[in-house]
């Protein structure tokens, strides 16, 4: 009977006890029952546990890294590319041509253009954003689409919008290019090349 008495003053005793020095340790009730709660989800969360051992044993806890910078497609470059390939207007454009006369700077024209023309009508199927020409009366409506229609000038209130058609724009309806090479740089217009002698 004595050892019953004992035992049931020495456990509740015992863990007081306990959670005494749970307290004392921690600096109050609130810090213990924190830690409690901290190592409950350490067991429950491994890359928690992980960063609480690391910070417990002193190592620093790595900060994950930004992500890296997605490189931009060059799938739209593709065209110009091939506008370069078919009729040099990139040359053309990035060429000095102060010094050339009016007819020189005519006849090249004319033949990038002709060129550049085939090689958008093979490739490209592009139509008017708005049916008409230039200077014709048109009525934006509204619930336009903003990235296809551009409202300039006095522009006021709410839409419809009456006005006269500055550019009918331009819109790709298709687009017939090739996939380029796995691997290769979509931001090359045209390689280098180099004549070996």
């Amino acid at each position: 009977m004595d050892i019953i008495i004992g035992l049931a003053i020495g456990i509740p005793v015992g863990i007081l006890m306990m959670i005494g020095l749970a307290m004392a340790r921690a600096g109050g009730l609130g810090k213990a029952i924190a830690g409690f709660t901290i190592a409950g989800r350490a067991n429950q969360d491994p890359a928690f546990a992980a960063k609480l051992q690391a910070f417990l044993g002193g190592a620093e806890v790595k900060k994950p890294e930004p992500p890296k910078p997605v490189k931009p497609s060059g799938a739209p470059l593709r065209m110009l590319a091939l506008l370069q390939a078919e009729s040099r207007l990139v040359d053309f454009l990035l060429e000095d041509i102060q010094g050339a006369s009016d007819e020189q700077i005519g006849q090249a024209v004319r033949e990038i253009h002709k060129k550049a023309q085939a090689a958008l009508k093979q490739h490209a199927v592009i139509e008017q954003v708005l049916p008409g020409k230039e200077d014709d009366k048109v009525t934006v409506q509204k619930g336009f689409d903003p990235s296809a229609v551009r409202v300039v000038g006095n522009v006021t209130g709410e839409p419809p919008f009456s006005g006269t058609i500055q550019h009918p724009g331009w819109r790709v309806k298709e687009l017939k290019l090739a996939t380029p090479p796995a691997g290769a740089d979509e931001f090359v217009l045209q390689p280098a090349e180099v004549q070996i002698s």
